[in-house]
């Protein structure tokens, strides 16, 4: 398993992470948080009392679209779509594995 299956894997459904947080667990700094956002490139993203709150989908998205803009040389609505894409291909995938066996 790798490091960051078991930081997302170890985070609870309803914990939530800042900003700064999120940016650290990416190794990006705020303000490219901030861009992605200001974008709509972070549906999952909610701010309380101007404070910006992450949940663990938010922060495996982060990490999706920072390591295609800089694997790939990415743009970010091109990073944002691969997440997408990468998000319902996880989604398809639990639905199989909660129908079982043929």
């Amino acid at each position: 398993m790798r490091d960051e299956e078991i930081l997302i894997g170890s985070l609870m459904e309803n914990t939530w992470l800042t900003l700064e947080q999120v940016a650290a667990a990416c190794t990006v700094e705020p303000g490219w948080l901030l861009r992605h956002i200001e974008e709509g490139l972070f549906p999952h993203a909610d701010s309380v009392a101007g404070v910006w709150c992450f949940s663990s989908t938010s922060l495996l998205r982060a990490r999706r679209m920072r390591q295609v803009e800089r694997d790939f040389d990415a743009v970010p609505e091109l990073a944002a779509l691969m997440a997408d894409l990468l998000e319902e291909l996880d989604e398809l995938r639990a639905r199989v594995e909660r129908a079982g066996p043929g």
